[in-house]
């Protein structure tokens, strides 16, 4: 297949167009008033009925004439004889005629004769009072005792009473066309005794992952032949359901152009629009692009957008159609920019309220690829009073204090990665002719959504496992495990809260010690130790594989230096006997990475810690203890969730 090449790249402006041109409108639903909350209405519905249909007392106590009442006061109450009650729910039997009053309870119909009613509070029990009542008796008058009642206070007609239609009145305007409805607004409908209203159908959105390597969720996954898990099908579903649309996950779709047409022909019949991700680039495997302009209309290839640039807009069928990239965040970044507001204004929805903070960027971000920017940043409080809880709306965002200072950090990690939109609070927009923005600017960040607060604690360094049971302890910390050399780097930067190093430090770096403890680090190898292996030395002197981590790890530094020192006891340079360790320049990330290559037989041993062998029920040999280091930034040894931390970490003694 011969590579397309993309067009030329078309504007956001442009593309939010191309969209808007696009039919995403699902029709008209009539749903049961139990599933209608968060629905929008399409015409107006009146009152049928008066609400409420009676006049009902307010409160418990006695409905009466309040001309009875005139001049009462707790000195001197009005005596009335109490003729019966009337309870909630039933039909009164009695009336009020003059010189009586009938106990009543709250919300019951009120009874012929009385225009108010008095609480109990405001009344005392006057015992019996003789009366004499024709009772049907053959013709006999029989004298029976009754009760009375002291009212102490004066009322006017219509006090405590409300009267039918006082709530809505039959003919009334309930809801207007547009409206959202809430739970107040099913409150008035059950009330008007509408069971089914008619709303805009959520416009159903087909979702198409495409890729070869692609494995759902819960399946096997073939590491060594390059599959991944299906992200993007899960999180742009979750992203349409918050829009307002109905979202239709559809089988995966691999690389097959047959196959994939098929797939998409299903889901632009059977939707309003079909989002695919992947496959949208001018790769010659990637043939989404040839499908739309083929079989149905490609309105934009390439948008002047990072991430996304490779953004497909058109038509199948009578579906409409857009084109996401296929790393993970380029996906949901494009989405999130140019496709939510479509599905939301085609459900009827207002654009979600959104809170924009400004604070200082952390360092120097240079960019001049000509497009516009959407940069994933994390959010650092850095004010004067961190000790208490923050509040206030920070300007836009309910959870932040605006006396308190922001520092933003871009915590993007690639395209590729994940976790670079589940570590950010916000997006900096860059505009496409910045060339690059200095550290301590201020830019607006916009938030993911109204209710972000910025974590308790930011921490980045060493991934450890002692580490990760204290932060467990913690109320909303975050960490990033980007090794313990980036991590005093960005300490010396002001960043982070605190730094957690391990093994030995190149320099010294103004910080307060909250903390510290020790592990033990060594080789992991397969059970049983089948090698034989003994320490570094044989790592060099024999034909083994060895997985290392990466050079920002403290562990790597540990090995580095036990390389060193056997380097001098042989005589050697150390370049020579690393260059002799067969894996040694291949670092992994995580403290995990290298056993889990021992456990897949793809390494003979794996720099590692003793807790990851036995959890993995692995060998270990030991090659020395490591100290780690909790390094506080001296400017908010003050803040709460640095306090936090240290109490946890002085409770297990570890300080």
């Amino acid at each position: 297949m011969d590579r397309k090449e993309f067009r030329d790249l078309v504007s956001p402006e442009a593309a939010h167009e191309a969209i808007a041109s696009l039919s995403l409108e699902g029709g008209i639903d009539r749903v049961p008033l139990e599933d209608a909350r968060g629905r929008v209405l399409v015409a107006r519905l009146d009152a049928e009925l008066d609400v409420p249909g009676f006049d009902r007392a307010s409160l418990d106590g006695y409905a009466l004439r309040a001309r009875e009442t005139f001049g009462a006061d707790e000195a001197d109450p009005a005596r009335l004889e109490v003729v019966g009650e009337v309870h909630a729910g039933e039909k009164p039997d009695v009336a009020v005629a003059e010189g009586e009053a009938v106990e009543i309870s709250t919300g019951a119909v009120m009874p012929s004769g009385a225009d108010a009613m008095v609480p109990v509070e405001q009344t005392d029990d006057a015992g019996a009072v003789e009366r004499t009542d024709e009772v049907d008796t053959g013709g006999r008058t029989d004298e029976t005792d009754g009760e009375a009642v002291l009212i102490r206070t004066a009322v006017a007609p219509g006090d405590n009473v409300m009267f039918a239609g006082a709530d809505v009145a039959a003919g009334e305007r309930a809801l207007g066309p547009g409206t959202q409805v809430t739970p107040r607004d099913i409150g008035l409908l059950s009330a008007l005794g509408i069971d089914e209203v008619p709303v805009r159908a959520r416009p159903r959105v087909g979702i198409v992952s495409t890729g070869d390597e692609l494995v759902r969720p819960g399946d096997d996954l073939a590491s060594d032949r390059g599959e991944i898990y299906d992200v993007n099908s899960y999180t742009i579903a979750a992203g349409v359901e918050d829009a307002g649309g109905e979202a239709v996950l559809y089988p995966h779709a691999g690389d097959d152009r047959e196959e994939m047409e098929r797939v998409l022909r299903e889901a632009a019949e059977e939707c309003d629009l079909v989002l695919s991700s992947g496959s949208t680039s001018a790769s010659a495997v990637d043939v989404i692009y040839r499908v739309i302009e083929e079989e149905g209309e490609l309105l934009v290839h390439g948008v002047a957008v990072k991430p996304g640039k490779p953004m497909l807009v058109g038509r199948l069928a009578d579906s409409a159609y857009v084109g996401l990239p296929g790393y993970p965040v380029s996906a949901m970044m494009v989405f999130r920019t140019f496709v939510a507001p479509a599905i939301r204004e085609a459900a009827g929805l207002p654009e979600p309220e959104s809170a924009t903070v400004t604070g200082k960027l952390a360092r120097q971000e240079r960019y001049g690829e000509g497009r516009l920017r959407l940069m994933p940043v994390g959010l650092v409080e850095t004010g004067p009073d961190e000790v208490a809880p923050v509040s206030g709306d920070g300007g836009g965002s309910p959870g932040m204090d605006p006396e308190t200072d922001l520092l933003v950090y871009p915590v993007d990690k690639g395209s590729g990665a994940t976790t670079s939109l589940a570590e950010a609070d916000g997006v900096v927009s860059v505009d496409a002719d910045t060339d690059y923005l200095e550290a301590g600017e201020a830019v607006d960040v916009r938030l993911f959504s109204p209710d972000v607060r910025p974590p308790t604690l930011l921490g980045v360094g060493e991934d450890d496992p002692t580490l990760n049971q204290l932060l467990d302890r913690l109320e909303r910390p975050r960490y990033l495990s980007v090794g313990s050399r980036p991590a005093l780097r960005q300490l010396r930067e002001g960043v982070p809260d605190i730094a957690v190093v391990a093994g030995p430090l190149d320099r010294e770096v103004d910080a307060e010690a909250i903390g510290d403890w020790h592990r033990e680090w060594g080789l992991v190898v397969r059970p049983g130790n089948p090698e034989e292996i003994e320490g570094v030395a044989d790592l060099i002197d024999r034909d083994l594989r060895f997985i290392n981590r990466t050079a920002d790890s403290g562990l790597r530094m540990s090995v580095e230096r036990a390389l060193e020192d056997l380097a001098d006891d042989r005589e050697e340079s150390q370049r020579d006997l690393a260059d002799a360790v067969d894996g040694f320049d291949l670092g992994l990330r995580a403290h995990e990475s290298p056993a889990r290559k021992v456990i897949e037989s793809d390494a003979d041993a794996g720099l590692g810690l003793a807790d990851t062998a036995d959890r993995l029920d692995l060998e270990f040999v030991p090659l020395g203890e490591q100290r780690i280091r909790v390094l506080a930034n001296p400017d908010r040894t003050a803040k709460a969730g640095v306090h936090d931390l240290q109490e946890a970490i002085e409770s297990d003694g570890l300080e």
